[in-house]
Parts: C-alpha cells; sequence; structure tokens
C-alpha cells in the first residue's frame, strides 16, 4: 500500500506538492515591502588618548520587512556601531558589513551605503591658554573702562592635538557694554574654536571697572 503511495499518480502528487511549496512562499513574502533609512553610527571603545576629528554620523541603509512592521519602525530603533578598540592616530577606513548593523529581527538587511566610512583619528593634548574677554560696544559717553579683569585668567583646554597646538588664548562669547556708566561683574562663557575642544571651566567671571572722566 505504502509502495502504491508512491507510484501512483506521482506527476499528480508532485504538482500538488509545488503548489503547496508556492502558496507557502507567497503567505510568507506577501506583503513585504523595502525601504531605505538614514541610521546614526555609534563610535565605541575609542582609547581616551584619541579624538575623533573627522567621522561620518550616520549611514544609510535598506531594509526588508512586512509592511505593516516597517511603517511603525523608527530610526533610532536601527544603528551602525563601529568598535575603535584598535583605532590608532591617522586616517582610516573601515568596512560595514551585517554584523555592524543592529536591527529587529523582524527586519532583513538588503544593502549598506557607503559600504567603506574613513575617518581621522588624533592624539589628544592638554594644554593651559590665557582667556581675553570679547567687549562689544562703548560705556555712556564720558565714561571709559579703566580696568578689566577675568577671574580665572587661564583655562586648561583638551582636544586634539592639531587644534590644540594652535591655541594659546581663548575669547569669552561677547559681552555688550554699550551705554553702561559704572562698574559692571558678568558671568561669560567660553567662545570654543572647535567642537572637539573641552575645557575644565565652562564660565569665568569679567570684572569691568567705568570712571566718568569729564
Amino acid at each position: 500500500m505504502i509502495k502504491d503511495f508512491f507510484t501512483t499518480n506521482i506527476w499528480l502528487k508532485l504538482a500538488s506538492l509545488l503548489l503547496a511549496i508556492a502558496l507557502w512562499f507567497f503567505v510568507i513574502l506577501s506583503g513585504r515591502s523595502g525601504v531605505d533609512i538614514e541610521i546614526p553610527i555609534t563610535f565605541m571603545n575609542l582609547s581616551p588618548e584619541l579624538e575623533m576629528v573627522d567621522s561620518p554620523q550616520t549611514v544609510s541603509v535598506s531594509v526588508e520587512g512586512q509592511e505593516r512592521l516597517l511603517k511603525k519602525i523608527r530610526s533610532k530603533e536601527i544603528q551602525a556601531v563601529v568598535d575603535l578598540v584598535n583605532a590608532k592616530a591617522g586616517r582610516s577606513f573601515f568596512s560595514l558589513s551585517e554584523e555592524n548593523i543592529k536591527l529587529p529581527r523582524t527586519l532583513e538587511l538588503i544593502s549598506i551605503n557607503p559600504e567603506i566610512i574613513s575617518l581621522t583619528i588624533e592624539k589628544q593634548m592638554r594644554k593651559t591658554v590665557s582667556v581675553k574677554p570679547s567687549i562689544v560696544g562703548l560705556p555712556l559717553e564720558g565714561h571709559a573702562i579703566v580696568e578689566m579683569k577675568v577671574v580665572p585668567d587661564t583655562v586648561i583646554i583638551e582636544g586634539p592635538r592639531s587644534v590644540i597646538s594652535k591655541l594659546y588664548t581663548l575669547k569669552t562669547e561677547p559681552i555688550d557694554i554699550t551705554g553702561i556708566n559704572s562698574d559692571l561683574r558678568y558671568k561669560a562663557g567660553l567662545s570654543m574654536p572647535n567642537s572637539n575642544l573641552k575645557s575644565n571651566t565652562q564660565k569665568v567671571d569679567i570684572y569691568i571697572s567705568v570712571q566718568k572722566i569729564r
């Protein structure tokens, strides 16, 4: 009887099997769609002695999945992660693969663009620089600034060597003294010429002494 089952109407049974497989794929794949998403790149394990001075912030990926799930997906649910544990100072190139892309299990990664990214990494440097107030405007007519004091008058900055080595002073944010006729005390923030710079002090006190001269 079992032998008859496999030998009788074999073509009809084979056609039925192929149809069943086709229907299964149709059910699985129906409603699937693809979408391109711009996702953030997260860099991790960079040595504290190094600093990135040039790096891409995002990468584009194409993902595929059920259309109803794709409509709910948010870019923050997908991210690219690059491990910089072996990175060295200089310009480096990193290949992005499926291992670098973190995404929900319901989605399938189709492509990454670009597949290779470049970074510029430099050694960090610390340096003490003086602080100079940035003054805008003039006192009231008949008055003059007789003394200006900054506390603290120096700060320690840290950042990429190529930037730090060229800095000797930092300016404060603009301080408008237009029309003042008496002493002024002002707490001013520091104006950083580069977003990669850090300072041990965020604000300084500015003391401005004004006298009437006529």
